[in-house]
């Protein structure tokens, strides 16, 4: 007769696991697991696995857990939110946004070189952003401070630190070649900053390589230069999606490009500023330098400025396999050569020039109105591309029918000019102390390029377009709340309803609704913001003064109406940039803070960098390689039943996670959803890798899916696919608050939980069983003391150690 634990464990279904995954803002793995006393299974002080303390080794000991799973908590917010260098991601928020509309990108089928045409305009915009910024930085530094100020005897003598580059100090640096020379340190420093950023998040997130692999099926992916979603056809099955590749969270190659490529333009850009204004000036009669050295300058920055929009335009993402090649040629020769020209530039500017005196501004209005144009044109062009693979392939529930990548590029590129234009508004007004730049003989200084005041005087004006609709959402709500009372209160079938109680239900519903009015609100904004911008270019190009003086002789009440809007919008320009510099010094303080910033970080870096190598990293490429390792080892070794349980972003990484998988451990996995924005907001925001045709592709290859969601919660909703694609997917929307007064088992009043504590619902516990019921272990459970749990003691183990 063989023993009783044997006998037991023979009987027994298995061992039985609850990966739970986090939302946004992290939380900490003790309230994770509802317990103080918490070990680290895997991983490390950024991103990890843990248990509670008594349940380490828990496989071999299953008697214990015949109520429910053994839970393990994936703890991930030290990766968006944790050292103060966090918090200089702040300045990185226009890249941010710029690399979400590469993921944007509507539906495709078959092979699309629409699809390529798409991802290299993306792109395009993405590099010119770089150039914005570091002309900016050069419009502050080289224009405003070295030119105007350190060349107007009032300004330089109001800032006692200038002294030493006043023109009338007949110092060293009084030339103005010398002042630029000098000058092009500060924003050389920015873009080596950007580079280091980028290089050292590379280190951590990209060049680490996951630890499943291998050649997916279909030709190489490197043909696409575009994106690896692109050379698949994504309707027709079998098909790979786009997030089961093995080198779709492997960025490794590409972000090096792109870094090299962004890098050389900013100091192309730096070069450009110093060196255009001597080349200028040697033109003239009597320059001791000769031409031709400037001619030589000027083709070499030309020629490399080719070689950049080449590199950039050249390759995408390659995603089908595990790319660790490195074009060095690039990624070393670009930047070297780049900083090598502008050493030249600036050993050029400084050569001796006795007789060049500075006046007026430096000819940088044509720069900023051609980058403006520019980036309006290539949204323009993306925008029809769009429309374009929309009409071909439509999705219902696509966000603005298909225009949403368009909207976020025209919303990046705002946020840069309102950056640029702040940063140098702010600047000139500190500058020129009691007098408005730009505004006739009371000023010290010109000021900054009349483009940039026009940009803020626009501002107002968006403010108040944006008006009529945002009241009118609110009356919406307002009167959506009121209806929904008597329909509430039949639901609970309360027989006397408080009537504040049903108002707080039915505001919370009516509030959580909002969210799909976003995109709509987000659309217009981005209209107005390309409409507002072309005329802000036209007026600057047909008066080439600032509003207030291009007004003159228009009559009082539009000269006040100029006056005031460009006053008002630089006001809020230059508020813009101290808020964003203020936040981000108190979130280097303060941890809440940056927690705080940290929750921006988890929804807008959840892609990788296709689009901007300086934009925040991708902490994905961590996660979703963390998660599958781990449901892979411990389906392995084990051979047990697994639950990935996901909430809020939690769910997306799991989702994530799960398409990883190999057909084997995927068979033992369940995934469990809730309050999860994978459909409402990524199905309709990014429907090539979360629409319709993907998520069905997902339910068919995960064992079993079970998604929870509430009326109430602004982000989570239902996974809405069709039925008769297979088992029903959502349950809800649960009920919420439970009871709406107070009776016998709930004697206080309940809270209405919203978008968190999905686990306080008995629903919950009801579903998560019903999972594990369904995955049945493929082999019979190994005696106790045959090698069962190996690895996760052995992981256990090595982490205590």
């Amino acid at each position: 007769m063989p023993p009783a634990h044997q006998t037991e464990a023979a009987r027994s279904p298995g061992p039985a696991l609850e990966l739970l995954v986090h939302g946004v803002g992290g939380t900490t793995p003790q309230e994770m697991l509802g317990d103080p006393r918490t070990t680290r299974i895997t991983g490390d002080a950024t991103a990890a696995v843990h248990r509670r303390t008594e349940d380490v080794g828990a496989e071999e000991h299953l008697e214990r857990h015949r109520d429910g799973p053994v839970a393990e908590a994936y703890c991930w917010s030290n990766l968006t939110s944790g050292d103060g260098s966090r918090a200089l991601w702040l300045l990185l928020l226009p890249f941010m946004v710029v690399n979400l509309a590469h993921w944007m990108r509507p539906t495709a089928r078959g092979s699309d070189r629409a699809v390529r045409v798409y991802g290299l305009l993306v792109r395009l915009i993405a590099l010119s952003l770089t150039v914005l910024l570091t002309a900016a930085a050069c419009e502050v530094a080289l224009d405003l401070v070295a030119w105007q100020c350190a060349g107007a005897p009032e300004c330089s003598r109001r800032r006692s630190w200038l002294g030493f580059l006043s023109a009338h100090q007949d110092g060293w640096f009084s030339q103005p070649g010398r002042r630029l020379a000098l000058a092009a340190a500060v924003p050389a420093v920015l873009v080596g900053l950007l580079w280091y950023l980028s290089n050292r998040t590379w280190g951590a997130y990209e060049s680490q390589r996951p630890l499943t692999g291998g050649e997916a099926d279909g030709p190489d992916a490197d043909v696409d230069t575009a994106t690896g979603s692109a050379a698949e056809p994504e309707t027709s099955s079998p098909v790979t999606p786009a997030l089961a590749r093995p080198g779709f969270w492997y960025g490794r190659r590409l972000v090096a490009r792109l870094r090299a490529a962004h890098t050389a333009a900013g100091l192309l850009t730096v070069a450009a500023a110093v060196g255009g204004t001597a080349v200028r000036y040697d033109r003239t009669v009597g320059s001791p330098v000769p031409a031709v050295a400037g001619a030589l300058l000027g083709a070499g920055i030309a020629l490399c400025g080719l070689v950049v929009v080449a590199v950039v335009c050249h390759r995408g993402r390659s995603e089908r396999h595990l790319d660790d090649r490195l074009d060095e040629a690039v990624t070393s020769c670009l930047p070297v050569t780049s900083l090598g020209l502008l050493l030249c530039a600036v050993v050029y500017a400084g050569w001796s020039r006795p007789d060049w005196e500075s006046s007026g501004t430096l000819p940088g209005e044509s720069a900023f109105r051609v980058l403006t144009l520019g980036q309006g044109l290539l949204v323009v062009l993306l925008a029809a591309v769009a429309l374009f693979l929309h009409r071909r392939a439509p999705e219902p529930r696509t966000t603005l029918r298909g225009l949403g990548g368009p909207v976020v590029a025209m919303l990046a590129c705002a946020l840069g000019g309102v950056m640029t234009g702040g940063s140098a508004q702010r600047v000139a007004d500190w500058l020129d102390g009691p007098g408005t730049p730009g505004m006739g003989a009371g000023a010290d200084i010109p000021g900054p390029p009349v483009l940039l005041s026009w940009q803020a005087s626009v501002i107002p004006v968006l403010l108040v377009l944006l008006l009529p609709p945002l009241v009118w959402l609110a009356v919406r709500t307002v009167r959506r709340a009121r209806r929904m009372g008597p329909g509430i209160e039949a639901e609970y079938g309360e027989p006397r309803p408080e009537p504040g109680r049903t108002r707080q239900i039915a505001r919370t519903r009516a509030a959580a609704a909002l969210t799909d009015s976003a995109p709509g609100v987000l659309g217009l904004l981005s209209a107005a913001a390309l409409l507002l911008g072309t005329a802000a270019v036209t007026g600057s190009w047909l008066t080439g003064e600032v509003p207030g003086l291009a007004a003159n002789g228009s009559g009082p009440f539009v000269e006040s109406l100029a006056e005031t809007a460009q006053s008002t919008g630089s006001w809020l320009t230059g508020f813009g940039v101290i808020a964003f510099v203020t936040w981000g010094r108190r979130a280097y303080r303060d941890v809440s803070a940056r927690r705080t910033i940290g929750i921006l970080w988890d929804v807008g870096t959840f892609w990788p960098r296709a689009a901007h190598p300086f934009a925040p990293p991708c902490y994905a490429e961590r996660a979703v390689p963390d998660l599958t390792s781990r449901m892979c080892a411990w389906t392995g070794h084990t051979r047990g039943r697994l639950v990935i349980s996901g909430h809020s972003q939690g769910s997306v990484l799991a989702a994530a996670a799960v398409w990883q998988l190999p057909d084997a451990a995927r068979g033992r996995v369940a995934l469990l959803t809730y309050g999860s924005p994978i459909e409402r907001l990524y199905g309709r925001w990014f429907p090539a890798y979360f629409g319709r045709i993907p998520l069905e592709g997902l339910q068919r290859s995960v064992h079993c899916w079970r998604n929870l969601w509430r009326e109430t919660d602004p982000i989570g909703g239902p996974v809405r696919i069709a039925e008769g694609q297979g088992p029903e997917i959502d349950r809800g929307p649960l009920r919420d608050p439970l009871v709406h007064g107070r009776t016998v088992e709930h004697p206080l009043p309940e809270p209405v939980l919203g978008h968190s504590d999905y686990q306080a619902d008995p629903v919950f516990a009801e579903e998560r069983a019903a999972l594990l019921e369904r995955l049945n272990p493929v082999l019979p459970q190994q005696p106790a003391g045959e090698g069962r749990g190996h690895g996760v003691q052995g992981s256990a183990g090595r982490s205590s150690g």
